[in-house]
């Protein structure tokens, strides 16, 4: 089983921005040699948990903005029936120049009682916390962020916004991109 996400990202030197409009999909590595405005293709093979485009990225932002699209290739039944409920994870950054299972900041989804749900995902000092944002639609252009707001992480999907606790204080994030990941046992 294949999991596709595609994801378009623009990139500056400071800050991951949004793009107006998609172009087309384009596969391909994501990072610096990505065309901007263009969806990129991440694929999470079976029997894999890492995307295939997961390339070590620093990051030094207030702010990670991106657009997504599911396909129906995230509809899935896990084997073990309790696993249904974990939280996979979509874009973020690690922060305070740490491991992200120290400090970091992601959108989580999962396909969850007949939907796909998009969570707010953090670590802070090393205890992990989630906190629901929406259900989505599949194959639909779906709008994201991540800002980093003083000791406050703000997480936004289509508009809907949810805050979490940050332990740090800076006016920016800083530490590595975290790529598209599914499952864990």
């Amino acid at each position: 089983m294949k999991f596709r996400v595609i994801v378009l990202a623009g990139l500056s030197l400071a800050t991951l921005s949004s793009c107006k409009k998609a172009v087309e999909n384009v596969k391909g590595r994501f990072g610096a040699n990505a065309p901007k405005d263009q969806f990129v293709d991440h694929i999470i093979a079976q029997g894999t948990h890492n995307s295939d485009k997961n390339a070590y990225k620093p990051v030094n932002t207030s702010e990670m903005k991106f657009k997504v699209i599911f396909d129906n290739s995230a509809v899935y039944s896990t084997v073990d029936p309790w696993n249904q409920g974990d939280i996979n994870k979509l874009y973020g950054f690690s922060d305070n120049n740490q491991d992200h299972h120290t400090n970091s900041a992601r959108i989580g989804w999962r396909w969850f009682e007949n939907q796909l749900q998009l969570f707010a995902y953090v670590y802070n000092n090393t205890v992990e916390s989630d906190k629901l944002i929406a259900a989505v639609p599949l194959n639909q252009e779906i709008s994201c962020s991540i800002r980093a707001a003083g000791d406050q992480y703000i997480f936004t999907v289509n508009g809907t916004t949810v805050s979490m606790s940050r332990a740090s204080a800076t006016p920016e994030a800083t530490g590595y991109q975290l790529y598209p990941y599914f499952g864990g046992d």
